[in-house]
């Protein structure tokens, strides 16, 4: 991306940003509304033993937010070659 090209630079920021809301958006639902929110309602089913509600607020948030930034630095990495601004 040019220096001069603020166009570019301000569409690429505004991706990246709408981006990030999305995935913030994710990760809220699964830890904060599927772990704390809804939890009664997911603890009446159990895979393999433990109730689904338990297994959200104790590793489901986890994993969803180390998928979460996987996804995001491929993404990123994506958008980067897009818009010309990787190394």
């Amino acid at each position: 991306m040019k220096e001069n090209d603020s166009g570019s630079e301000s569409a690429y920021w505004q991706t990246n940003i709408r981006l990030m809301l999305k995935l913030l958006c994710v990760w809220f639902t699964v830890s904060f509304v599927c772990g704390i929110l809804l939890v009664d309602v997911l603890n009446q089913i159990q895979i393999g033993g433990y109730k689904l509600g338990f297994w959200f607020a104790q590793q489901g948030s986890m994993y969803s937010f180390v998928i979460i930034v996987f996804y995001y630095a491929k993404r990123m990495a994506a958008l980067d070659r897009e818009y010309n601004v990787d190394e």
